[in-house]
């Protein structure tokens, strides 16, 4: 990820925390104020029935009563009453060790013993990595069975033709449909029946389980009046079942989005090619109607050299009287002419080599320079044909065989 990307998308964190902490504070310090204020309220008639009692000493005493409620105790318990209701008996400290491998932490119940405390770090290094290989092997069964369920409703659509896209989609939805109504909604109106809670505190305690948050508020199996050892180990199942399902579906938006990502960026490729063949033939027609101001230079390639002065003539050649020799000069060379070819032209075709025979230097009587390799032939030069070779080609007279 980039630096860039990276800065942006903290910032954005940033301010969605702000913004919910704003949201919050608006909405719960208000309700915090009147508690406060109640309470108050309360101590102050509390002293003026009980004048005996100090202030001191009452503060003290919700001190102490408040240490306890954290540690567990019920405030409907007392030493005269015969209930066997406990917060560590087997069903209660399962849940609590469920709630440690899978992150949640209600924190309703807490550890209160220094060996308790030792204990509970290792036994969260051990069973959170041991609960993630399960959580996985279980959300794979989980999507894999829900997948195939669906398929044979897709195949119910295909048969009355419709579209495979559509199909896609309705599959899409069902599957999360389905997932809400098993892992949400009939546990939230279980819980509203079990627990006495409204719909809203139910599922409430739902979304908050099943996204690991656990704040403790309201907690499954925590009332006094729930006696049942089974019910908070089978609480702990659904939310077995409820995370492997969140994890499926996470699993297949996360699959999803990675293949829209690959086809975005090849149909950005595919958009980015066109585009720049499109400039390049753009460009090599408004420079043919147009015409360059200045011919290119060539690409790593030195001046040609003039052409060397022709050597003498050895004696034993005789040179033919109706054509003397006449030693010119040799003229500066030309810059090429820009080739005149549409844009459409094939590349073969300015990719030409000029190549002189051996037959047309020795008609000139000199070695001319040789182009050097990799220059293109002008187009609107015409090659001289070759002459014939052979036995049957005529030798000029007086020339030694």
């Amino acid at each position: 990820m980039r630096s860039t990307t990276l800065l942006a998308l903290l910032a954005v964190v940033l301010l969605y925390l702000v913004s919910g902490a704003l949201v919050f504070q608006a909405l719960e310090q208000p309700h915090e104020q009147q508690a406060q204020g109640e309470l108050g309220e309360v101590r102050e008639k509390f002293l003026r029935a009980h004048p005996c009692v100090s202030d001191q000493d009452l503060g003290l005493f919700i001190k102490e009563v408040a240490d306890a409620l954290g540690g567990g105790a019920n405030p409907d318990t007392n030493s005269t009453s015969n209930s066997s209701h406990s917060a560590w008996d087997l069903g209660s400290a399962f849940f609590f060790s469920g709630t440690i491998i899978t992150t949640i932490g209600y924190g309703n119940a807490a550890l209160r013993t220094d060996a308790g405390r030792l204990f509970c770090i290792f036994y969260a290094l051990v069973g959170i990595p041991l609960f993630g290989i399960l959580l996985a092997g279980v959300g794979d069964r989980l999507g894999s069975s829900l997948r195939r369920g669906i398929g044979h409703i897709e195949a119910i659509f295909l048969r009355w033709h419709v579209p495979p896209g559509l199909v896609r989609i309705l599959s899409a939805v069902l599957f999360l449909l389905l997932g809400c109504l098993l892992f949400v909604l009939t546990p939230t109106f279980v819980f509203c029946y079990v627990e006495g809670w409204s719909k809203l505190e139910a599922i409430y305690f739902v979304v908050v389980t099943l996204t690991t948050v656990g704040f403790g508020d309201y907690v499954a199996g925590a009332s006094p009046n729930q006696n049942s050892a089974a019910y908070q180990p089978l609480v702990w199942f659904w939310i077995l079942l409820g995370l492997a399902y969140f994890a499926s579906v996470l699993t297949t938006i996360g699959n999803w989005l990675r293949v829209v990502s690959r086809r975005t960026r090849a149909e950005m490729g595919g958009l980015t090619a066109q585009a720049a063949s499109w400039t390049g033939t753009v460009t090599a027609r408004v420079t043919q109607r147009v015409g360059p101001t200045a011919p290119p230079p060539p690409e790593k390639e030195r001046p040609p050299l003039p052409p060397p002065p022709c050597p003498a003539q050895p004696a034993s050649r005789p040179l033919s009287p109706a054509a003397p020799e006449k030693t010119e000069p040799p003229s500066p060379p030309t810059p090429p002419t820009p080739p005149t070819a549409s844009a459409l032209d094939y590349p073969s075709e300015n990719l030409a080599f000029i190549d002189e025979s051996s037959d047309t230097q020795s008609e000139r009587g000199c070695a001319l320079p040789r182009a050097p390799r990799g220059s293109r032939r002008p187009l609107n030069t015409p090659r001289k044909p070759a002459r014939p070779r052979g036995p049957g080609r005529p030798r000029d007279k007086g020339v030694p065989a």
